[in-house]
């Protein structure tokens, strides 16, 4: 077909020659692990010795297959954890510990035959839990208390527009589900819900539907995943460049109700910047923008209702995305600083000059150690003596405090001499605060890691080791201080609440942009002896929490509001501004048929 032909410039797909393709089937369990995080065939594990972790499964690049001889040795000293301290959880999900669905009649006779559903309770229990830890505890020691009744996956937008009708018609709850990957309790079922709870499964709904070359945009349906849908637009030399940690199971309809960021914004942009046309069913019916322009000016953008909508107004069904062509090159780096400060401020100027590269990230010390431990006792012997000899000269010639390092990745991705500009001003800025530029390699594998380092939560947890992580946004000027406070307040109220062994906290900045940066924190502990390990944990976050607001940070970046953080919102945006809100959601949702109370 030739380039120019107008019959090129809309291509349209099938299921056919879209192969349809999937993260993971109908039957999630199949292929993802129903009491954590990922797939089932990936996980760290501790080898007989009691002392060598090896991470299981060849999916990931920097980790696959490999045994990590210094991990187990760092979880103990630098977690205060204790691997002996078994905590083995439920082998097999129980059925029989909850009853049997809830069944709106008439609701079911004007859909049946309308998608594909189940009542099967392994089905309803996965899609009953996103990732928080207090989902996570609960599948692998208790029980959820609260699951859907039936999960429905439609085919088609239509079919969802018949779904909404329906039980707007017949008054049944519906659960918008994506790839399940939220950490705010997005999609647990509310306890006091008694009508019909309906999961509505959109991973079906994965096609491209048709792409546009000369406007450079792609229609796709909503329950796409992300590395299907980047690995169906590189076949035809384009990409979207959305990237979040998730990008393997999380969901393009999950990514706009959540106003998601991905790791190579400072290109790409948010999911916000990428979005031309949303389309979204609704109690009241389908809301969506008649034409597909770059901007208007016609009232409130009513995008910004469905952007972090959070499943409170509608489902999403269809996503109009703006799409790049593939960049010329694709290059790694990674700087060594002398301190977290110097960090910080190199990374300022960075934005300040408007050079930042796709993904610039900053580690603390607790996190470059970290990394440390996660190298591979397969590491070539002369790739260990040229880490020894940078080692050396990094501490000795160079006299930086090994308790004080901290790394930074890079991810250049543009034409050649865009890169190699890029790389020319960034190398020259972070040398003025004593930035070492530590190689390609250290950058591409600190880069990876961050898919496979997700499953370390649940490692913890067989050991009696609780551990999460939360992110929030700040301006540049209070970036230092609100990392250091909040680590204060962590370690006090653990101390506070009973926790005998020293938590772990950690801190990176991971987005920049001129008038600020994503913080990312880690922090666990050991519950061993925490009569309420859950409680605690939640206290101690909620301190955090406050602590972040009270240095001038926002409550998300791009987690969302979700359960976990709704108490939080009126901090936020303001009692008006939560009025707004409800005020909306009266107007859209009055018999509250999307009713998975988030954010309000």
């Amino acid at each position: 077909m030739a380039k120019n032909s107008k019959e090129s410039i809309k291509m349209n797909f099938t299921h056919k020659n879209s192969s349809n393709i999937k993260a993971f089937p109908r039957k999630r369990q199949e292929v993802l692990r129903w009491k954590g995080w990922g797939y089932k065939d990936c996980q760290f594990e501790l080898m007989e010795n009691n002392e060598t972790v090896r991470f299981k499964g060849d999916r990931y690049y920097a980790l696959a297959n490999e045994e990590l001889p210094k991990l187990g040795k760092w979880f103990e000293e630098s977690c205060d954890a204790n691997l002996s301290l078994r905590s083995a959880s439920r082998e097999k999900l129980n059925i029989e510990d909850y009853p049997v669905p809830i069944q709106n009649e008439e609701f079911l006779k004007d859909v049946y035959n309308v998608g594909v559903s189940s009542f099967d309770t392994e089905d309803r229990v996965v899609h009953g839990h996103g990732q928080t830890i207090f989902e996570i505890f609960d599948l692998r020691y208790k029980k959820l208390e609260r699951i859907p009744d039936i999960v429905i996956w439609p085919q088609s937008h239509d079919e969802v527009v018949k779904i909404v009708s329906a039980a707007k018609k017949h008054d049944v709850c519906i659960i918008p589900f994506g790839g399940g990957t939220t950490v705010s309790g997005a999609v647990t079922c509310p306890v006091s819900e008694k009508r019909m709870i309906v999961s509505l499964d959109m991973t079906d709904m994965n096609r491209i539907l048709w792409f546009d070359e000369e406007n450079l945009l792609a229609h796709c349906e909503a329950g796409i995943v992300g590395q299907d849908l980047e690995k169906k637009l590189k076949e035809f030399g384009f990409c979207t460049g959305h990237e979040p940690d998730s990008m393997e199971f999380s969901t393009l309809g999950g990514w706009v109700a959540t106003r998601a960021s991905g790791m190579k914004k400072n290109v790409y942009g948010n999911i916000e910047d990428l979005v031309v046309s949303i389309r979204m069913v609704t109690a009241d019916g389908v809301m969506e923008k008649h034409c597909q322009v770059p901007r208007m000016s016609a009232g409130p953008d009513i995008h910004h209702f469905m952007l972090g909508s959070e499943g409170t107004l509608g489902v999403i069904t269809e996503v109009t995305l703006r799409i790049r062509p593939l960049p010329e090159v694709v290059i790694y780096g990674s700087v060594v600083f002398p301190k977290f400060e110097s960090g910080v401020l190199s990374l300022r100027e960075i934005a300040l000059c408007k050079c930042a590269p796709a993904s610039i990230r900053l580690m603390d010390n607790e996190q470059f150690l970290f990394g440390q431990a996660l190298k591979a006792g397969s590491t070539p012997f002369w790739t260990k003596i040229v880490d020894s000899i940078k080692a050396f000269y990094i501490t000795r010639i160079k006299g930086f405090d090994p308790k004080e390092i901290c790394v930074c990745t890079l991810l250049f991705e543009g034409s050649k001499d865009s890169v190699e500009h890029q790389q020319k001003k960034i190398y020259s800025i972070v040398s003025k605060y004593g930035g070492i530029p530590a190689g390609e390699a250290n950058g591409r594998r600190g880069y990876t890691l961050t898919y496979a380092i997700a499953y370390l939560r649940d490692f913890g947890l067989e050991f009696s080791y609780i551990a999460e992580s939360f992110e929030t946004s700040v301006p540049w000027d209070r970036v230092l201080d609100l990392c250091r406070n909040t680590k204060i307040v962590i370690f006090r109220m653990c101390k506070e609440l009973g926790v005998i062994r020293r938590p772990f906290v950690t801190c990176r900045v991971t987005q920049t942009y001129d008038a600020g940066a994503c913080i990312y924190f880690y922090f666990g502990f050991l519950y061993h002896d925490v009569k309420e390990p859950l409680e605690v944990y939640e206290k101690v976050e909620n301190a955090a929490r406050e602590e972040v607001l009270r240095n001038g940070g926002s409550i998300s970046h791009h987690h969302g509001v979700g359960k976990v953080r709704k108490q939080f919102l009126s901090k936020t945006i303001s009692e008006s501004g939560v009025n707004a809100l409800k005020g909306l959601k009266q107007a859209v949702d009055p018999q509250n048929i999307f009713g998975v109370n988030n954010l309000l």
